[in-house]
Order: C-alpha cells, then sequence, then structure tokens
C-alpha cells in the first residue's frame, strides 16, 4: 500500500475486529447468542420496552467485559496517527467501548454509542457517564424527568448518531480506510461506496468483508500487526 501523504486528509472506520483483538467478543458471532437470546432480542427498542432489565443485565455484562480490556496496537497506531496530522483525521468507530479513548484518540466518533454512558428514555437529558453500573439494576433507573434511564447504544431499528458529520467527511476525505469491520452492518457498509473516486479506498482486518469489491485495496492481516507500520511515516 501506498503511505499516507501529509496532505491526505483521512477517515477511519473501526469495527468489532479491532476490539476483538483486545479481548473483547464480537457479540454478533458464534451464532449472535447470548444466554440463548438473540443479540436482536436484547438490543433493540422492543426489547427495551417488554424487558428492560434484561436489556440492563446484557450492557452490564458487556461494560465488566469491555472495562477488563487494554487497548492494542492498532488503537495506538491510530492516536500517533491523530497526534500526527490532527484535524485531518475523523475516527469513526461502530465499537461501543473506549478502547480509542484509552489508547490517547481524541474526538473518537461514536455512530453507534457508547457503553459506559446512559441516557433517558424519555427526555433529552444529554448522555452521561455511567461506568458504575456493572450489575444489572435492581429497578431501572429513573430521570428526573421520570422516564427511565437506558444504556446509550444505537440499537437495531434506531438511526445511527452523527451521521451528517460522518458523510460531510466521507466527502471530504482523500483516503477511507475502515478496519475489521464485517461488510454487513448498514451504514457503515455503504462508507467505503459513498467516497466514490475521489479517495483511496483500503481494507484492514484478518478476512475479507462482506463488501471487498468496494476498495480499492483490502490487506489481510491483524489491526495490531498491520497499522503500526503502515501508518508510520509520510510522504
Amino acid at each position: 500500500m501506498k503511505r499516507l501523504a501529509s496532505a491526505d486528509r483521512v477517515f477511519i472506520l473501526t469495527g468489532a475486529g479491532i476490539s476483538a483483538e483486545s479481548g473483547i467478543p464480537t457479540f454478533r458471532g458464534v451464532n449472535g447468542l447470548w444466554r440463548n437470546y438473540r443479540i436482536e432480542e436484547v438490543a433493540s427498542p422492543e426489547a427495551w420496552h417488554r424487558d428492560p432489565r434484561l436489556v440492563w443485565e446484557f450492557y452490564s455484562m458487556r461494560r465488566r467485559v469491555a472495562a477488563a480490556a487494554k487497548p492494542n496496537a492498532g488503537h495506538f497506531a491510530l492516536s500517533k496517527l491523530g497526534d500526527t496530522i490532527g484535524d485531518k483525521l475523523l475516527l469513526c468507530t461502530q465499537n461501543v467501548d473506549d478502547l480509542h479513548e484509552q489508547a490517547g484518540s481524541r474526538n473518537v466518533v461514536h455512530m453507534h454509542g457508547e457503553l459506559f454512558k446512559s441516557r433517558c428514555d424519555t427526555c433529552s437529558r444529554p448522555p452521561f457517564p455511567d461506568s458504575e453500573t456493572y450489575d444489572p439494576p435492581a429497578e431501572i433507573p429513573r430521570c428526573h424527568c421520570g422516564g427511565r434511564i437506558r444504556p446509550h447504544i444505537c440499537w437495531f431499528g434506531e438511526i445511527p448518531f452523527h451521521m451528517d458529520r460522518i458523510y460531510e467527511n466521507l466527502q471530504r476525505c482523500t483516503a477511507f480506510i475502515a478496519i475489521g469491520t464485517s461488510g454487513q452492518v448498514e451504514p457503515a457498509a455503504t462508507f467505503a461506496a459513498a467516497v466514490g473516486d475521489h479517495a483511496r479506498s483500503i481494507y484492514i482486518g484478518p478476512e475479507e468483508p462482506a463488501n471487498a469489491s468496494t476498495f480499492t485495496e483490502v490487506i489481510l492481516g491483524k489491526a495490531g500487526d498491520v497499522l503500526p507500520s503502515l501508518l508510520d511515516g509520510g510522504d
């Protein structure tokens, strides 16, 4: 792969693969089951209205798993790239963990929400840090407005966050790099096609994604192995 140039505007999309290298399971894998529930059954507005305690049990478990994980070499390589090119990088992630932030990346765009934040399901109160709920609450916590406190996660059937900013940067970038994504989850699966001919599009991961044909280059390998050497240097 040709190295990034100092003038490049870079859009990075990371998926579950980079977190899996740090020990966070890709819960959609292995038949997408958790305690005999399909993930769609515990990660949807319908699930929340049907059984909010079950939903909190699932996300409390995910918080415990993520809290024990540490960033890997891939996360640190992306942080270093951000330090080098500054606001010419947009780091967008489908992951809800905070491993990018732990590695030092700033202004990460979490299109599917943030695991260690919660919000009200009724009012417009902004999402707030909530990293202590590693055990499901005996009663669903309530907002001052009376609404129920839910995980700050984009569930199946909901619109991902920050889409205007994402598409604006896809149109401006000169290099698009997707890392560890399946190429099956919309709308992220369309990002490579959205950049069109105005940007190079590179995929990095141990296996080809479902949308491999939309990339100009596919590099097979783990992010922690590939990214440190790939992103080190400039012109």
